[in-house]
């Protein structure tokens, strides 16, 4: 089950990173001096871990341990490749499903994405390096265990990802109300990627653009826009519902 989600200490932290532990963030004290501090930070920038630069109050009330000016979060989970997913995928008999989140920021919603998903067949889901939501105690508790279950990709650009997908015979679809098609006009029945956009923001332009459909959801009400991982399951039930159709 989860693993310690946090470690404490620049040298503990330096000794995770080069033991290849799933580290999300670090929290790094502003201000601080030393050789030791250099090291991390450039051990931290070749691999790519988001580095967040606080006071140290901020620490302070992250850990009651001696942090010697540094926090890192750890994932409770394995993280895989774009390509590996892709291979994976490859590998069923059933067309590829893969979500995609952009900049999606909320724990508990990516927790309720991750539950939908699995219980929907997706293949697996891909997030940003940096902005997106960690995986945390709340991700792992919202989804219901499902992150264990559902494989999960970091890259770089969400944007590079989605040019990778089509390459590889997968197409784009766009949840967004920025388009007169309906989700329900759109065909889900060969491989496809679903995106969903941030909780403020919706979807970035130029993933709007680069993606082969975009379609919306019906709303009836007065309120413009639906909570994303409900939106989410409604994307992905219609593409169960076509999938399963006789």
């Amino acid at each position: 089950m989860e693993k310690t989600t946090q470690i404490y200490g620049i040298r503990a932290i330096i000794e995770a990173v080069n033991s290849k532990e799933e580290i999300d963030k670090v929290f790094l004290q502003k201000g601080l001096k030393g050789d030791l501090k250099k090291e991390l930070e450039s051990l931290l920038r070749r691999n790519e871990i988001n580095i967040v630069y606080v006071p140290a109050e901020k620490l302070n009330r992250l850990t009651k341990n001696n942090h010697q000016g540094a926090v890192a979060n750890i994932s409770p989970v394995r993280f895989y490749s774009l390509e590996e997913l892709v291979e994976r995928a490859n590998n069923k008999d059933t067309p590829a499903l893969f979500l995609l989140l952009d900049q999606l920021s909320d724990v508990r919603n990516f927790g309720a994405i991750i539950r939908t998903a699995e219980c929907t067949g997706v293949d697996g889901i891909i997030i940003q390096k940096k902005g997106a939501a960690p995986v945390t105690a709340d991700t792992i508790k919202t989804s219901a265990g499902a992150a264990f279950k559902v494989p999960i990709a970091k890259v770089d650009h969400i944007k590079d990802a989605i040019f990778f997908l089509q390459a590889s015979g997968i197409q784009i679809v766009s949840a967004t109300e920025k388009t007169n098609d309906s989700v329900y006009d759109i065909s889900f029945k060969g491989p496809i990627a679903i995106v969903m956009g941030a909780e403020d923001q919706g979807i970035s332009p130029s993933i709007l653009k680069a993606s082969d459909y975009c379609a919306k959801l019906p709303l009836l009400g007065e309120i413009g826009s639906l909570n994303v991982s409900v939106a989410c399951g409604v994307f992905l039930y219609e593409a169960l519902r076509q999938r399963t159709r006789n």
